[in-house]
């Protein structure tokens, strides 16, 4: 009975923490935010960002002038809001990326898709880091013609543009560990 008590006891401390591992957020626009002032170029903001199942987008916006549809993507390059898959209207919006694939978004208000109110999110499934490769260290005192581009190597130190949380892996790992664990205990 201890036992079961350990475990159960186990299981709800990694529930809580994998609630906190949950994703990447990521603020639609960064700090412009979601607006047809035509200050963001959506698609280039979502091109230099790896979205992954779990992550969170936050869509802020003036919810007097804006709205948030997700729509197919034939309503996307048609910029058609009348058959909307979702519509928020809070001017805080928050969507979880439950599924790889593409998630299109457009603002519903007259004129505003057409300026470039639309944007089109790939999403990913997480890469564990086991299967990345890390690059081979120069022998020692040796030389390279090779140009290095540490832009290319280091995250971007801007808040606004880097996502604020990304544990996705661990929550999987300590799910899976939790998981292991229960298979012997029951």
């Amino acid at each position: 009975m201890a036992l079961r008590n350990i475990a159960a006891l186990v299981l709800f401390v990694m529930m809580v923490l994998c609630g906190a591992c949950s994703g990447a957020v990521y603020r639609v626009g960064d700090s412009d935010g979601w607006t047809s002032r035509g200050v963001v170029d959506y698609n280039k903001w979502a091109s230099t960002k790896d979205f992954h199942v779990g992550d969170t987008l936050i869509f802020a916006y003036n919810n007097q002038f804006h709205n948030v549809m997700q729509v197919s993507d034939q309503d996307f390059q048609s910029c058609n809001a009348t058959s909307a898959i979702a519509t928020y209207t809070s001017g805080s919006d928050t969507v979880t990326l439950k599924r790889p694939g593409h998630y299109y978004f457009l603002c519903g208000a007259p004129g505003h898709c057409q300026a470039g109110q639309k944007v089109d999110i790939e999403v990913t499934l997480p890469v564990p880091e086991s299967m990345i490769q890390s690059p081979s260290p120069s022998p020692y005192g040796s030389s390279s013609n090779s140009v290095s581009h540490p832009e290319a190597m280091s995250p971007s130190s801007t808040l606004s543009s880097a996502p604020t949380l990304n544990s996705s892996k661990l929550g999987f790992a300590a799910t899976a560990s939790v998981l292991g664990l229960l298979r012997f205990v029951f």
